[in-house]
């Protein structure tokens, strides 16, 4: 999952989204002198992604992806399930978006200075930017995906990802609407940070 997936399964509190990102930037080589609230956000956001990663559904929507492509599909399906995740956001949320937002970046820049400096960067951009307006729209998980490529550190054909979306939109909106609901109830179920 992406950033706003796991931001949207953490705990309403600074340490939690915090904890809960810092997966994506080093984990556990980042942790010491960190709180055991953050660690729990930390394994929460790896129970995530293996769940996320293992689910056959996720492997199902990898599929749909061309062959020139199918190396990168599981990080063009973390982006889309975070564009799905917004437009079906009140399916999964009685907090409008907007505030689920302010109060998410706010969260993060209340922990921006015990962040890696990698990950200060991006919660910076990401909040000053709003990335997540970004991923409303198909054209803008286009433009994200091509962002990916372009940082890629070998040649690859992983641009235009989008075309492969657009063409199988239904179908890919649909297996996020069945893997979804899973993935909260097994958060729910490990029950790995408690408030």
């Amino acid at each position: 999952m992406n950033y706003l997936a796991h931001l949207y399964l953490a705990k309403p509190t600074a340490d939690s989204h915090f904890g809960n990102l810092l997966g994506d930037f080093g984990g556990r080589k980042h942790i010491e002198r960190l709180p055991m609230t953050v660690e729990n956000g930390l394994d929460n956001h790896y129970l995530v992604d293996r769940f996320t990663d293992a689910h056959p559904l996720v492997k199902e929507a990898k599929q749909y992806f061309s062959s020139k492509r199918k190396r990168f599909a599981g990080v063009a399906i973390d982006v889309l399930f975070d564009h799905f995740l917004i437009q079906h956001w009140h399916a999964f949320n009685t907090q409008s978006l907007c505030d689920f937002k302010q109060m998410s970046y706010g969260f993060l820049q209340q922990r921006i200075s015990v962040m890696p400096g990698k990950m200060q960067r991006v919660v910076i951009s990401l909040t000053e930017n709003d990335w997540f307006k970004e991923y409303e729209t198909l054209d803008g998980v286009g433009l994200a995906l091509d962002n990916i490529a372009k940082r890629i550190r070998f040649t690859n054909q992983f641009t235009g990802a989008v075309e492969d979306i657009d063409r199988n939109y239904r179908e890919l909106d649909a297996l996020f609407l069945a893997f979804f609901p899973e993935l909260i109830e097994h958060v729910k179920q490990q029950g790995i940070e408690k408030v």
